[in-house]
């Protein structure tokens, strides 16, 4: 049975209206780490976290698979597009030729998304949103990879997760909580596996991966949802995860048992920051906690993620009101971008403030010690001695 959660912020509303009298798109904006701090002082920034959190409370306690009700027909109609994707896959196969780092084929599959967006977006919206269609496809295209580089990363599965945001912002989406479930058990880990097959099939790169010290090379936010559901499970120990195999009953487990489908050696060694996770934190819900904090510092607070995520329109890059903001905050506020080659600690993460629309979670309970720039050049199937845990 699911436990109840602490109420989070309502999610804002836009009318197709005034939609349709912004006078800007999403455009790449973010270009330098002053405007990664400016972006956090956004509505889009404080959108999505209070998107994020009503999507983490909506899968407390609950296990997969789940159909206690049938999804609305725009569940459908976006798990229908999904599937299409992956049809794509099958009439587009791998060539044959020998190619080190991704498959050329992969740049076929993305021109025909290029190509095909327009229609595919129009097919899963009622004609009254289709003024909508040009705010949503640049998220759209992104969620992919990246069909110059042929790499996958954490800022693609972003621009996903702010492509579903938009849909719910419009009300395409309803933002209450059995559609927000929905959209996690049934929307998400639909993406996920479409993913997960292109990168095995197209044999696309980790984007920006920090091999083995990192906490996955491609995702993030499963290990967000599914912590959430194991946070309401007090029968199942976070140490858990170290015995595998994993039943499928939640995105934390799933993702774990993923890692072990593509790595390969002890898992403390290919996979250090879970390992960490798993034997010294005591509980899922800081788990949870600290895990936002972590996405927030690793994933949105790094320039060489978000630089890729279009800004504007519906997710409105809106310096004024971020300056406006940041100049009612003390400098000390502002969370210091990280140097590459560090991972947060406990004294690092007190000074980050958490993701908007929720209370304030418990610090982290891991830390690994700094490490080198040459640890994070390190392949992802390196035999290297894990860091120790520092409580």
């Amino acid at each position: 049975m699911a436990t109840s959660t602490p109420a989070v912020k309502e999610l804002r509303s836009v009318s197709i209206e005034a939609l349709a009298k912004l006078n800007t798109l999403p455009v790449v904006t973010i270009r330098t780490d002053v405007d990664v701090d400016l972006w956090k002082q956004t509505r889009a920034f404080e959108d999505y976290a209070i998107f994020l959190r009503r999507l983490n409370d909506a899968v407390v306690g609950y296990v997969l698979p789940w159909t206690s009700s049938l999804p609305s027909q725009a569940i459908r109609s976006v798990l229908n597009l999904l599937d299409q994707l992956e049809g794509w896959i099958t009439e587009i196969p791998p060539l044959s030729t020998p190619q080190r780092f991704g498959n050329l084929a992969f740049r076929s599959w993305g021109k025909r998304l290029e190509e095909h967006a327009d229609d595919l977006l129009a097919s899963v919206l009622p004609k009254s949103h289709h003024a909508a269609i040009p705010h949503l496809k640049p998220y759209f295209l992104t969620s992919f990879g990246s069909f110059i580089r042929m790499d996958y990363g954490t800022g693609h599965e972003t621009s996903f997760a702010l492509f579903l945001l938009c849909l719910s912002l419009i009300r395409f989406l309803r933002p209450d909580a059995d559609e927000e479930r929905h959209i996690v058990f049934d929307v998400f880990v639909r993406y996920l596996h479409l993913c997960w097959k292109l990168q095995d099939v197209y044999n696309l790169e980790p984007a920006g991966s920090h091999g083995v010290w990192g906490l996955d090379d491609s995702h993030f936010l499963g290990y967000i949802f599914g912590s959430a559901q194991l946070k309401g499970l007090s029968d199942i120990p976070v140490n858990s995860v170290l015995h595998p195999p994993l039943p499928p009953t939640n995105l934390y487990f799933m993702s774990i048992m993923r890692i072990h489908q593509v790595k390969h050696g002890p898992f403390h060694e290919h996979s250090s920051q879970l390992h960490s996770i798993a034997t010294g934190v005591p509980n899922w819900g800081k788990v949870n906690s600290g895990l936002f904090k972590m996405y927030e510092a690793e994933v949105l607070g790094k320039r060489v993620v978000v630089q890729h995520v279009p800004l504007g329109g519906l997710l409105a890059w809106d310096p004024e009101r971020s300056l406006s903001r940041a100049h009612g905050v003390a400098a000390s506020a502002t969370p210091a971008v990280q140097p590459y080659g560090y991972s947060l600690g406990p004294r690092a993460l007190r000074t980050l403030e958490p993701l908007s629309g929720s209370a304030s979670g418990t610090t982290p309970s891991w830390s690994i010690t700094p490490a080198s720039k040459g640890d994070h050049q390190q392949s992802q199937h390196a035999r290297a001695t894990p860091r120790r845990y520092v409580p």
